[in-house]
C-alpha cells in the first residue's frame, strides 16, 4: 500500500518536504554538522561541487573530494531535527518516491557526524578529537520507535543506578555506532568513549541561569559513571539520535566531536575554529584512505 501524502510530503517539484533533496541529489556517504555555516567550511575543500540547496537550517551540498562524492548537511540543532533528516534522507534512497512504496532492495549510507563538543573528563583536552563509540540518549525521542533491538540493557541499568535517573524522565537508551565505520575513522588521534545526548543547551545539559534543574548532582554522577571501562567522554544535543535512527533503519553510523571546551577543567579552546578545521580535514582523509 501506498504511503499516504500526508505521511510523506513531497514539495511540488518532487523533492522530500524539510531537506528539498530529490534521490540523485545525494552521496551514499553524508557528513551532518549542526550548523549550516560549517557546511561551506567542509565543501571547500572539495575538488568540485556539483549540488548545493538550502531551505531552513538545513543545507546540503554534494560534490567530489579526492574522487570520491561526499554530501554535507546540517542539521540544525536536537534530536528533533535529527528525527526529519533520517527519515527524509532514509526516504529518498530507499522509497520509491513516485510509487510511495518502499524498495524491495534497500541501500545504506555512511552518516558521520562532525561536531563540537566539551569534553566532561580531564584526561581529555581541549582540542582533542573524541570518536563516539556509544551514545547515550537522555532526551526520549526514539522511545517514539520500536529500539528493543537496538538496546544495551546492562548498560542502561548501571547508568540508571548510578545516576539515581528520575522515573519522571524518559528512559535512558545507548546505543552503538557503527564498527566498520569507527575502524575507519580511528587513529591514535581520537578519544573514545559514550556521548550523552541531551534534548536541550541548558536545564537538560546542568546549566543554571534563572531556573533550578531538577538533580543538580546529575552531571557529576554522569561524569563519574564508568561501565567496565566505558565512560561518559562529552556532551551534545545530536549522537544518539543519529546512532538510533540509522539502527533502526539500516545505516552505518558515527560521530566525531572536536573538544572546544573542558567542563571538568573549565578550560575553553584558544582557537576552536583551527581544531575543527582540522578535524573537517582529518575526516575527509579518513573517508578517502
Amino acid at each position: 500500500m501506498p504511503i499516504k501524502e500526508s505521511e510523506l510530503i513531497l514539495n511540488p517539484d518532487g523533492s522530500v518536504y524539510h531537506l528539498n533533496l530529490k534521490p540523485e541529489d545525494i552521496a551514499d556517504t553524508i557528513i551532518f554538522v549542526g550548523d549550516q555555516n560549517r557546511v561551506d567550511k567542509i565543501s571547500k575543500h572539495f575538488d568540485t561541487i556539483e549540488f548545493e540547496t538550502q531551505k531552513r537550517e538545513f543545507k546540503t551540498h554534494t560534490g567530489h573530494y579526492k574522487g570520491k562524492r561526499i554530501s554535507v548537511l546540517s542539521t540544525g540543532i536536537g534530536p528533533d531535527n535529527i528525527d526529519i533528516v533520517l527519515n527524509e534522507l532514509d526516504a529518498l534512497v530507499n522509497i520509491d518516491l513516485s510509487t510511495r512504496k518502499p524498495k524491495e532492495t534497500l541501500t545504506s549510507l555512511n552518516i558521520i557526524r562532525v561536531g563540537t563538543s566539551g569534553s566532561l573528563q580531564k584526561d581529555i583536552p581541549v582540542d582533542a578529537f573524541v570518536l563516539s563509540q556509544y551514545g547515550l540518549d537522555l532526551n526520549g525521542m526514539l522511545h517514539c520507535y520500536q529500539i528493543e533491538d537496538i538496546k544495551n540493557p546492562g548498560i542502561e541499568q548501571a547508568f540508571i543506578e548510578k545516576t539515581n535517573w528520575s522515573s519522571d524522565k524518559a528512559t535512558p537508551i545507548v546505543i552503538q555506532n557503527s564498527p566498520s565505520l569507527e575502524k575507519k575513522l580511528e587513529s591514535s588521534k581520537t578519544f573514545k568513549g559514550m556521548t550523552a545526548t541531551a534534548g536541550g543547551f541548558y536545564g537538560p545539559q546542568g546549566r543554571v541561569l534563572r531556573l533550578p534543574v531538577q538533580d543538580p548532582q546529575l552531571n557529576h554522577n554522569m561524569d563519574t559513571f564508568n561501565f567496565n571501562g566505558l565512560r561518559v567522554t562529552n556532551l551534545e544535543m545530536e549522537t544518539s539520535a543519529i546512532f538510533g535512527l540509522s539502527k533502526l533503519l539500516g545505516h552505518h553510523a558515527v560521530s566525531l566531536n572536536a573538544i572546544i571546551a573542558n567542563r571538568a577543567t573549565g578550560n575553553f579552546s584558544e582557537n576552536p575554529a583551527k581544531t575543527v578545521e582540522e578535524l573537517i580535514i582529518y575526516t575527509l582523509n579518513k573517508i578517502v584512505e
